[in-house]
């Protein structure tokens, strides 16, 4: 299995985390959630918002593309960066993941961007 790992962010993960088990094929926010790392997720994983935004710093190229709808709403994100994917929406594969969860994030669907 993968290993992803997730680099400090004040609130959501203050030590950085390294998770050595992450499944293939379920979206990285997912994993995330399950191991107790607080990402946002305003919208519940639908693609419908960007409070899940990362920043992949290592393993991008393994993601499958992103989607037109995805790529709409990274478009709105905040510190949007050439490798940043919603995390609901991309999903783990065999290669190992450095991850970043930027500092702030624009909950689109509460705040009616």
């Amino acid at each position: 299995m993968p290993k992803i790992t997730v680099l400090p962010h004040p609130d959501a993960c203050p030590e950085g985390a390294v998770i050595d088990d992450a499944p293939a094929g379920v979206s990285i926010c997912r994993v995330l959630l399950d191991n107790h790392i607080g990402i946002e997720h305003a919208c519940e994983l639908s693609c419908a918002c960007t409070t899940c935004h990362v920043i992949v710093r290592d393993g991008f190229d393994a993601l499958e593309e992103a989607s037109d709808n995805e790529e709409d709403y990274l478009d709105r994100a905040w510190g949007l960066a050439p490798t940043s994917r919603l995390s609901c929406q991309a999903l783990v594969t065999d290669t190992d993941l450095t991850i970043e969860i930027p500092k702030y994030t624009v909950n689109h669907a509460k705040e009616g961007h």
